[in-house]
Protein backbone atom coordinates (compact mmCIF):
# COMPACT_ATOMS: atom_id res chain seq x y z
CA UNK A 1 0.00 0.00 0.00
CA UNK A 2 1.93 3.37 -1.39
CA UNK A 3 0.69 6.44 1.30
CA UNK A 4 -0.97 8.22 -1.48
CA UNK A 5 -3.88 5.55 -0.67
CA UNK A 6 -3.75 5.83 2.95
CA UNK A 7 -7.01 7.42 4.39
CA UNK A 8 -6.52 9.36 7.36
CA UNK A 9 -8.44 6.92 9.46
CA UNK A 10 -6.44 4.26 8.48
CA UNK A 11 -3.08 6.34 9.63
CA UNK A 12 -4.84 6.89 12.96
CA UNK A 13 -5.90 3.25 13.21
CA UNK A 14 -2.04 1.82 12.26
CA UNK A 15 -1.29 4.41 15.77
CA UNK A 16 -3.04 2.20 18.08
CA UNK A 17 -0.75 1.05 20.85
CA UNK A 18 1.78 3.73 20.04
CA UNK A 19 2.51 6.78 21.43
CA UNK A 20 1.16 10.00 19.91
CA UNK A 21 1.77 13.48 20.26
CA UNK A 22 -2.09 15.50 19.73
CA UNK A 23 -2.26 19.31 19.60
CA UNK A 24 -5.41 20.63 20.29
CA UNK A 25 -7.50 23.77 19.05
CA UNK A 26 -6.78 26.36 21.87
CA UNK A 27 -2.61 25.23 22.39
CA UNK A 28 -3.41 22.63 24.88
CA UNK A 29 -0.75 19.30 23.90
CA UNK A 30 -1.07 15.73 25.13
CA UNK A 31 1.72 12.96 24.60
CA UNK A 32 0.59 9.36 25.24
CA UNK A 33 -0.38 6.05 24.02
CA UNK A 34 -3.06 5.87 21.91
CA UNK A 35 -5.96 2.99 23.10
CA UNK A 36 -8.02 3.28 20.87
CA UNK A 37 -10.55 6.11 18.42
CA UNK A 38 -13.74 6.37 16.84
CA UNK A 39 -15.20 7.60 13.75
CA UNK A 40 -15.47 11.23 14.99
CA UNK A 41 -11.80 10.89 16.21
CA UNK A 42 -12.84 11.43 19.48
CA UNK A 43 -9.20 9.35 21.37
CA UNK A 44 -8.52 7.50 24.26
CA UNK A 45 -4.92 7.78 25.64
CA UNK A 46 -3.20 6.53 28.63
CA UNK A 47 0.04 7.26 30.36
CA UNK A 48 -0.72 10.80 29.10
CA UNK A 49 1.90 14.01 29.36
CA UNK A 50 -0.23 17.55 29.58
CA UNK A 51 2.65 19.21 28.23
CA UNK A 52 2.63 22.83 29.66
CA UNK A 53 5.54 24.70 29.25
CA UNK A 54 4.68 27.68 31.24
CA UNK A 55 3.33 25.74 34.04
CA UNK A 56 4.72 22.17 34.18
CA UNK A 57 3.95 19.17 32.47
CA UNK A 58 0.94 17.37 34.46
CA UNK A 59 1.13 13.45 34.58
CA UNK A 60 -2.82 11.65 33.77
CA UNK A 61 -3.73 7.94 33.97
CA UNK A 62 -5.93 8.07 30.82
CA UNK A 63 -7.79 11.03 29.07
CA UNK A 64 -10.88 11.00 26.69
CA UNK A 65 -10.31 13.85 23.93
CA UNK A 66 -12.60 15.77 22.17
CA UNK A 67 -11.89 15.29 18.38
CA UNK A 68 -13.75 18.00 17.42
CA UNK A 69 -11.23 20.43 19.22
CA UNK A 70 -8.47 18.21 17.23
CA UNK A 71 -5.84 20.36 15.43
CA UNK A 72 -2.87 18.01 14.77
CA UNK A 73 -1.54 14.50 15.71
CA UNK A 74 1.97 13.67 15.49
CA UNK A 75 2.48 10.08 15.64
CA UNK A 76 5.33 8.87 17.38
CA UNK A 77 6.05 12.30 18.78
CA UNK A 78 6.51 12.88 22.09
CA UNK A 79 6.04 16.25 22.78
CA UNK A 80 9.49 16.84 23.67
CA UNK A 81 11.68 16.76 20.75
CA UNK A 82 11.27 18.72 18.28
CA UNK A 83 12.54 19.74 14.85
CA UNK A 84 15.06 22.04 16.36
CA UNK A 85 16.95 19.40 18.04
CA UNK A 86 17.14 17.14 15.34
CA UNK A 87 19.57 19.41 13.37
CA UNK A 88 22.14 20.30 15.57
Amino acid sequence: MTTENVLPLELIDKCIGSPIWVIMNGGKEFAGRLLGFDDYVNMVLEDVTEIDPIGGDKKLPKILLNGNNVCMMVPGGDGVSTFDDEEK
